[in-house]
């Protein structure tokens, strides 16, 4: 069985916590997403696009064969199945040739995969349908108009929509942009995200800590999550808490990113001091939200292009889970995506946990699937503490646990939410 976990265990009246999905609400609708801009296909890929794309040119451009074989007039082997057609081959047609070609009546050309088709030549026999000669070919079966030809047109027409408006560009569509003749593609390019790390007793991984310092765990992984999340990001690091020193950082990010996050920017001394040092920047809103981990934060929208800020907990596993949260989707949204949630399924609890009455509880567990009746299955991960980043990096969901329940036993069905699959 699982325990509340560290910060989360005491029982305060929660009447004056905000909701979870109020939260996430008012955190969305402060999502803008960057101007568009035309880049290179070739940079295009992951991105969203931000035009209709429409086709100038004909895909293919020209009746061109699907086979290798010998291009014919259909009417000349509809026979073939009854009794062998020969008939003369006048020539060779390889791919990328330009040479404009007739077929006569009663003749054939070879073809290679690709090459243009002759004037007349309406199908394609594979030449495993052939004795495969070149001066004269036995064909032994015969192909119908059209047969294994690709037809100019047949992908996309002039004047048809390639890559539509608010597509993500994958390989496919790159591909797609080539073939239609497009060297750039306006694109809505990822939002920049900013994130800084505030604490006395933080130092970098290139140094060894003291005695009561500790590592900067946030910087890293609060970046990998955005990187995994589709934002450009800007690690800032480590920002000592001086006052003035923390506000002219954090004022000179905002001039270039479209979200900033501060770790160690909310709970205890620490967090009331970061919140003193950037309030003239703007309107922090450090109301509780009824979750655990991490329902110490605070959020505002900051300097003169009112740019959406976190204060999250310094606790790296509480930080994490509000940035999955809370963050995570603010970043989709900015992106374009349609839906900035990420997958959820029910699933069986394999073991009992508990959480805290009138917060939402998101618990790190293994999302597993029974082989013989494809039921979700889920197993919790750690024992107790907030601290415990190893069971994260072992978790592959969240359990959801609703604020009305203080235990969910063995066996029952909760809501799961997909963590980013591994490799």
């Amino acid at each position: 069985m699982t325990e509340p976990i560290g910060e989360e265990a005491e029982t305060e009246s929660t009447a004056e916590f905000r909701s979870v999905d109020e939260q996430i609400a008012l955190t969305l609708d402060a999502a803008v997403r960057p101007r568009p801009v035309r880049v290179a296909i070739s940079e295009a890929q992951g991105l969203l696009c931000a035009e209709e794309v429409v086709a100038e040119h004909a895909l293919p451009g020209f009746d061109q064969a699907a086979v290798d074989g010998y291009a014919v007039r259909s009417v000349d082997v509809r026979t073939a199945g009854d009794e062998p057609v020969q008939l003369p081959v006048v020539g060779e047609i390889a791919a990328g040739s330009r040479q404009p070609r007739r077929l006569q009546p009663g003749q054939a050309v070879r073809v290679d995969t690709g090459a243009p088709l002759p004037t007349l030549a309406d199908a394609v026999v594979p030449t495993g349908y052939t004795d495969g000669h070149q001066a004269k070919v036995t064909v032994h079966r015969g192909v119908p108009s059209a047969g294994y030809v690709r037809r100019a047109g047949e992908d996309v027409q002039i004047g048809d929509v390639a890559v539509r408006k608010g597509d993500t560009i994958g390989s496919a569509q790159v591909g797609l942009l080539a073939a239609v003749g497009r060297a750039k593609v306006l694109v809505y390019p990822r939002p920049r995200v900013s994130i800084v790390s505030v604490g006395d007793e933080l130092v970098d991984i290139d140094r060894t800590p003291s005695i009561g310092q500790v590592y900067d765990v946030n910087s890293y992984a609060l970046a990998a999550a955005a990187r995994d999340a589709g934002a450009e990001v800007s690690r800032v690091g480590i920002v000592s808490s001086d006052p003035k020193r923390l506000r002219e950082i954090v004022e000179g990010r905002l001039l270039m990113s479209e979200i900033v996050v501060v770790a160690g920017g909310a709970g205890g001394s620490a967090g009331d001091e970061v919140h003193a040092a950037l309030s003239d920047l703007g309107r922090i809103d450090m109301t509780r939200i009824a979750m655990h981990p991490g329902s110490v934060q605070g959020f505002g929208r900051l300097g003169p292009d009112s740019v959406p800020t976190f204060l999250i907990p310094g606790n790296p596993m509480s930080a994490l889970v509000v940035f999955e949260v809370l963050v995570r989707p603010l970043i989709r949204a900015a992106r374009g995506v349609r839906n900035p949630h990420r997958r959820m399924v029910g699933a069986r609890l394999l073991s009992s946990v508990t959480s805290t009455k009138g917060r939402k509880g998101f618990l790190r567990g293994q999302l597993l699937r029974d082989e013989g009746n494809g039921e979700y299955l889920v197993q919790p991960l750690g024992t107790s503490g907030a601290h415990l980043l190893a069971s994260l990096a072992e978790a592959n969901c969240l359990v959801n646990v609703d604020e009305d329940l203080t235990e969910v036993s063995a066996g029952e069905q909760v809501k799961v939410t997909f963590l980013a699959q591994r490799a």
